[in-house]
């Protein structure tokens, strides 16, 4: 697999992206969340890629060699940004359609892209929550006190103190979430080492600590997201064929007996848990993530 960087203008972004396998075959869009990068994606693309796929995997907005545009834009993290910046590069990169698939923030721009335009989704591979769009008009209301305490690193970050952590420490800081999420994880310091460069992007920061108090309302959204902010309080239904992909030891998004995603997904659906794998499933499970991509790749 290349480690070679492509960059291209998409939106208000010069976006760092990966393109490997062969330039004509169907494409998957690989999308990282928080706090990882594209090499969550290296075995999956190396499988994919040997499969006759090519795989396109960008840094987000805040991550390794991805740049705004302007000092004038807005630093946002929020849902609405990250799945326009999804559309923007498929745009740039004249993709018609493709099958799109991520985790995380990842898994958030994909599920966006499929419920707001569907007719650009050949398949979507959700890894974590399933249906991955923030329902913010009502994320004021309290949940049970046992799940309120894995969104810790979220309330963390609407204080200054949890913001100086991230600029001051953040590779020890998100190392230890790495360690929390993944309990049954064994990377070694190398694994971790080659993505924490990634979060010394100089808009890391700040579209973090936007992205955790947007999603409780607690500070402005960007105003060009006002009307896809405003489609997604909706909670628009997704109509593509979505495989779903949950670790049974994922500590931030553990799996529930009871399907509570399903009901947002119209479309061909299947849910898989898997064993033995934390929050970063592509990392950590890359023979089942690829094989999900390559099932929705071949469906017909």
């Amino acid at each position: 697999m290349t480690t070679e960087l492509n960059h291209i203008k998409a939106g208000c972004l010069n976006v760092a992206y990966r393109d490997s396998g062969p330039s004509e075959a169907p494409v998957a869009i690989l999308l990282h969340g928080f706090p990882y990068d594209i090499c969550s994606y290296n075995e999956v693309s190396r499988i994919l890629n040997g499969r006759g796929i090519r795989t396109i995997t960008p840094y987000l907005r805040g991550y390794g060699a991805t740049e705004f545009l302007s000092p004038d834009i807005p630093r946002s993290g929020e849902q609405a940004a990250l799945g326009s910046d999804l559309l923007a590069l498929m745009d740039a990169l004249s993709l018609s359609d493709a099958v799109v698939a991520g985790y995380d923030w990842g898994g958030r721009a994909a599920c966006i892209v499929s419920a707001l335009w569907p007719d650009r989704v050949s398949g979507l591979v959700s890894g974590g929550a399933g249906y991955n769009i923030q329902d913010i008009k009502n994320s004021a209301k309290p949940i049970n006190p046992e799940d309120e305490v894995r969104y810790w690193y979220q309330y963390y970050f609407h204080l200054d103190r949890g913001r100086n952590a991230l600029r001051d420490n953040r590779k020890e800081l998100c190392k230890f979430i790495w360690k929390l999420w993944s309990p049954s994880w064994e990377f070694d310091d190398k694994t971790y080492e080659e993505t924490a460069a990634s979060f010394e992007n100089g808009d890391f920061v700040d579209v973090v600590v936007h992205s955790y108090r947007h999603r409780f309302a607690n500070i402005a959204g960007d105003p060009k997201f006002a009307d896809i902010e405003e489609k997604l309080a909706r909670q628009p239904l997704i109509t593509v064929p979505s495989i779903i992909l949950q670790g049974a030891d994922d500590t931030v998004d553990p799996p529930t007996d009871i399907d509570t995603a399903k009901a947002h997904f119209t479309g061909p659906y299947e849910r898989h848990i898997l064993a033995g794998v934390g929050h970063n499933i592509p990392q950590e499970a890359p023979q089942e993530f690829a094989k999900a991509v390559e099932k929705l790749i071949h469906k017909d």
